[in-house]
């Protein structure tokens, strides 16, 4: 057990959120297995400060990583499902440990990462817009599609990598950046898959560091600060896209700000 953590980066003591940087100073999370219920890790969690900083971080990378060719963010995520390929087995393992999946299932899991990986590294040359006739003389119309920005993923226990990937791919492709908040019972494989990523975004002069970011938090601690943060993922702002998925039922106020954006959403749609 203790090979298969090391070897993905976990430690005794983790800290819980990333922009760039490790932070975390907020509350202790312990992590156990629900295999025997043995300890596994301890997470720091972070403060409600901290996490306003990794969402503005968050916005700088996408003010950056948008002016990037679409191709060149293919490449990133093509290198991303490459390491996947060689961390396979330790990452599906650290599944089964950390969620209680059975160890094929865990490996699915790290496969559904793979296969988005290179799903989107193929659309990231697919990003086609339509040429559209025009009834004036000497005008053309076209369609261009455009970043949207800070894109947040929260993720539910029972599928504590797949989630963020199908999100993280797609929008990385596209020139957003990505915010992820991870089920309090599988916060180690975020830490995982975030270090993944980060070491290969870092040392880059085209890809922002901080680009893939994550937060663990106490549940009472930054809730309000999720929902009502004009840069935060989960405003309800109509550019910004909360995606959800619960293995419990979700905070009134979170769903009701997520209604409320579908809501602007339709009403600013062409009829």
């Amino acid at each position: 057990m203790n090979e298969i953590l090391t070897g993905l980066g976990i430690e005794e003591r983790n800290l819980g959120g990333f922009c760039g940087e490790w932070m975390g100073s907020g509350p202790e999370l312990e992590v156990t297995t629900p295999i025997d219920g043995s300890r596994l890790a301890v997470v720091q969690q972070v403060t409600e400060g901290e996490y306003d900083a990794i969402v503005s971080r968050a916005q700088a990378a996408f003010l950056h990583w948008r002016t990037v060719p679409a191709p060149r963010r293919g490449e990133l995520v093509r290198q991303i499902g490459e390491r996947l390929r060689e961390v396979k087995a330790d990452l599906g393992a650290l599944v089964t440990l950390e969620m209680g999946k059975i160890r094929a299932e865990g490996e699915g899991e790290v496969q559904e990462m793979i296969d988005i990986c290179d799903f989107a590294t193929g659309l990231s040359r697919q990003l086609y817009g339509l040429t559209i006739a025009s009834e004036r003389q000497d005008h053309r119309m076209m369609e261009q599609w455009h970043p949207l920005g800070v894109v947040g993923v929260i993720s539910a226990f029972n599928f504590p990598v797949a989630v963020w990937s199908w999100n993280a791919a797609l929008a990385c492709v596209c020139g957003d950046s990505v915010l992820w908040k991870p089920a309090s019972q599988t916060p180690l494989t975020a830490i995982a898959v975030t270090k993944i990523a980060c070491g290969l975004v870092s040392g880059s002069a085209t890809r922002p560091n901080g680009l893939a970011r994550i937060e663990t938090h106490c549940p009472d601690s930054t809730s309000s600060s999720r929902t009502s943060s004009p840069l935060s993922p989960l405003g309800c702002r109509p550019e910004n896209d909360p995606n959800l998925t619960a293995s419990a039922p979700r905070p009134s106020r979170s769903a009701r700000l997520s209604s409320m954006t579908i809501e602007r959403k339709l009403r600013r749609s062409p009829r």
